[in-house]
């Protein structure tokens, strides 16, 4: 797919995403949108499940045009050491299959909200680095202000989530704040596009774990001992 073609279909893409309501959104008698005074825990999951599969879709999209659009080809094999240098690196998320199908619930809810809480600042730093850029696409800088929307909204649904599933209260987002003294200088560009390109593919690979975590609870909900990984 050319370049054009890309952006064409981004746009489009981008302008449909607009219907996607929020978690905790329900519609009154007159068909108004509010927020629900009643959900059911399973319906809410659902849900969730939905923001995380078009949050991770939007991040794999985004990745690529600002691959395409920016980094050299030499560079990008940095997607596949991205790994070793993501900021969530640390954190006490389990990684292996092994780990996952051994873990709680519990761990799953909270890993998702850790992920999810760790991210919210980064991308809002994304969106204003991006917009130094002179020939950054409007593609581009509304699909990283639609994930920062949404990964809120995201936060807010996996916190009720997990009041209902759990019956215990959630972690301030203060707590798992990634830190980014480290990203916040000012570069040459060469190595500002090679940090953003290094924030976006780790973005994507946390966004996979947070799909993949509320696809295996949902499998647990009806098959206890029959979940696998995809």
């Amino acid at each position: 797919m050319s370049l054009g073609s890309m952006l064409r279909a981004m746009r489009t893409f981008v302008c449909s995403l607009g219907s996607l309501g929020y978690p905790l959104d329900c519609k009154d008698d007159q068909g108004s949108i509010t927020r629900c005074t009643s959900i059911s825990q399973d319906k809410l999951l659902d849900r969730v499940i939905q923001h995380a599969e078009l949050i991770y879709r939007v991040s794999e999209e985004s990745c690529t045009l600002f691959e395409d659009m920016f980094v050299p080809f030499a560079l990008h094999s940095q997607r596949n050491r991205g790994g070793n240098m993501c900021m969530t690196k640390s954190f006490a998320i389990p990684g292996s299959k092994s780990e996952l199908q051994q873990i709680s619930d519990k761990w799953l809810l909270h890993s998702v909200l850790m992920l999810i809480q760790s991210w919210i600042e980064p991308m809002i730093y994304l969106q204003t680095t991006l917009e130094r850029y002179d020939d950054a696409p409007d593609a581009l800088l509304n699909k990283t202000k639609w994930v920062s929307d949404k990964l809120l909204s995201l936060e807010q649904g996996v916190a009720v989530l997990i009041r209902k599933m759990l019956d215990e209260g959630v972690f301030t987002s203060a707590e798992f704040t990634a830190s980014l003294e480290r990203y916040d200088v000012q570069l040459d560009m060469p190595d500002s596009v090679l940090r953003d390109y290094t924030l976006l593919t780790c973005f994507k690979k946390d966004a996979h774990k947070m799909e993949t975590f509320l696809k295996l609870l949902k499998c647990r909900q009806t098959d206890k001992f029959g979940c696998f990984l995809f």
